[in-house]
């Protein structure tokens, strides 16, 4: 056992000192915010497509839906299917526009930057809200990954929580710190094929050891709710089938990408448009292919792993969330005895959390030192200081994010439908709208932007709906709970309807936003 802890942290070691060396490799070709913040606009196909996925699943692709799946059936795959259908129209119909358009609205470099010159938003308004709204909700999404990882290493090396938190931070920090956007978006293009490889190869294994005519017989066995034929059906959930509002909730999930600011700063970075529409075709295969075998993973490993049972008897310590986890350990170091192989494809879930949090750092640094920090605080600030600042930045936002990752109850599913919910609701109908429809104003961005975070906050976090609990008391609960509807459904809703009622009523935009417009479809063609 000694032995195979010893590979295995070898396989880590190696894998995290690589992206370390990667960091440092770009920290000297890293002179100015541009470079640090979108590389040059100088991404390729390949790395644009990975990075974007890798960046985008972080530890909830091989953590959060598996053990979903795990517990409560294939039910669980509706988010899935949500996730693949929002992929492919963000791919399709908001990446080329919004790269071109970034490039039209005078170079900008972030995605409040983009609103503002988007706007022609003098007050800076639009500025200050949406790095406003980046910063709360990136801390809460920075926190899940560094969760992710701390359960990781706890259950991979059996150690202190707060101890593996640390450690799996201590090396997102250092190579985002380093090396910026190219060191990222590299480090995520090994990541996203290691995570790949990893999902892929492990549950095809696994079936072919458990045999596919014993499959339904463990998983009965295992006594899942309503047996295994209600755990195999799509439109069961928990043993009980699923209502219309549980269906729209995980479908909405794939309203959030048009939302999310690590992605779509992908979109603003690729080099041309000839590359843009490789990593298209890329990024759709890549994300089929691990939604897909994320879901397999869950199934696979409810017979695999029988007649241990996560979360009950000896393994009661042990939550749904780490099935891929111990799949491998049983898998790799147990059964077939390759501890560094073993150790590589656990790497594929680090490789998953890593690839999320230095994303999540970097556009939360963009927000602070380009946003606010040169937009606001310091116009004529030089790009030297830009830099130190957005450095700085990365500190501080890694400590606080971990500070609240310090508690391992937390959920890793949790944590990452909140903050996913926030941004899809407050960027999403805006950055579309900004895209597609030359009537939105400044005041519609305003309204839309302000309208769809506060919907999510008051949502899922104010109680306001009187109940009485299981052993008869009286509590209040949030709407979320009460209708069970996810909250980016109704968010997105708000904030597009404001969006364009505000920007009905108010005044028109000035002709030279519209020429801008006109300008951006005629790059287009």
């Amino acid at each position: 056992m000694v032995n195979s802890i010893i590979w295995v942290l070898i396989a880590f070691g190696a894998y995290m000192l690589l992206m370390i060396v990667i960091g440092a490799k770009y920290a000297g070709q890293t002179k100015n915010s541009e470079d640090f913040f979108l590389g040059g606009r100088n991404l390729n196909g390949w790395v644009a497509a990975l990075s974007a996925q890798a960046s985008d699943m972080s530890g909830w692709l091989l953590m959060g839906l598996p053990g979903s799946v795990y517990a409560f059936g294939t039910g669980q795959a509706w988010i899935a299917v949500g996730l693949f259908i929002g992929t492919v129209c963000n791919w399709l119909f908001v990446s080329s526009r919004l790269r071109k358009y970034t490039i039209v609205a005078n170079n900008s470099l972030t995605l409040p930057m983009y609103l503002e010159n988007r706007f022609h938003d003098k007050k800076r308004i639009l500025l200050i809200i949406s790095s406003i709204v980046i910063i709360i909700f990136f801390l809460v999404y920075t926190a899940s990954s560094l969760t992710a990882g701390g359960k990781l290493f706890s259950s991979v090396f059996g150690m202190d929580y707060k101890i593996a938190l640390t450690i799996g931070a201590l090396v997102i920090l250092i190579y985002t710190f380093l090396g910026g956007f190219m060191a990222v978006c590299t480090t995520d293009f090994i990541q996203g094929t290691l995570m790949l490889i990893g999902v892929l190869i492990v549950p095809i294994i696994a079936y072919g050891i458990v045999g596919a005519g014993n499959i339904t017989d463990l998983i009965n066995q295992s006594n899942v709710a309503g047996g295994a034929s209600s755990f195999l059906n799509i439109m069961n959930d928990s043993g009980k089938p699923v209502s219309a509002v549980y269906i729209i909730s995980q479908l909405a999930w794939g309203l959030g990408y048009c939302g999310m600011p690590h992605i779509l700063v992908r979109f603003m970075a690729v080099s041309s448009d000839k590359e843009l529409n490789k990593s298209k075709a890329i990024a759709i295969i890549w994300v089929a292919l691990s939604l897909t075998f994320a879901v397999i993973i869950g199934i696979v490993g409810r017979a695999y792993l029988f007649p241990n049972v996560l979360g009950e008897g000896a393994f009661a310590d042990i939550t749904s969330e780490n099935v891929f986890i111990e799949m491998i350990k049983e898998l790799f170091i147990n059964h077939l005895n390759l501890d560094f192989i073993g150790g590589l494809f656990l790497c594929g879930i680090l490789a998953a959390i890593m690839s999320t949090a230095d994303s999540q750092l970097l556009v939360t640094a963009s927000a602070v030192a380009e946003d606010m920090f040169k937009g606001i605080i310091k116009k004529d600030a030089k790009d030297s200081t830009v830099l130190a600042v957005s450095r700085t930045t990365v500190v501080i936002i890694a400590v606080i994010a971990y500070l609240i990752a310090l508690n391992p109850d937390s959920s890793v599913m949790g944590l990452v439908s909140n903050a996913w919910a926030g941004f899809g609701a407050a960027f999403g109908p805006t950055v579309l709208l900004s895209l597609y429809w030359k009537r939105i104003n400044l005041p519609g961005a305003v309204a839309g932007i302000i309208s769809g975070a506060a919907t999510v906050i008051i949502w899922d976090y104010v109680k306001v709906i009187d109940t009485i609990d299981e052993a008869g008391n009286a509590i209040k609960i949030t709407l979320g709970s009460h209708t069970g509807l996810y909250s980016l459904a109704i968010g997105f809703a708000v904030s597009l309807v404001l969006t364009i009622i505000v920007s009905l009523v108010t005044k028109k935009p000035s002709d030279e936003m519209d020429a801008e417009f006109e300008k951006m479809l005629k790059v287009e063609q």
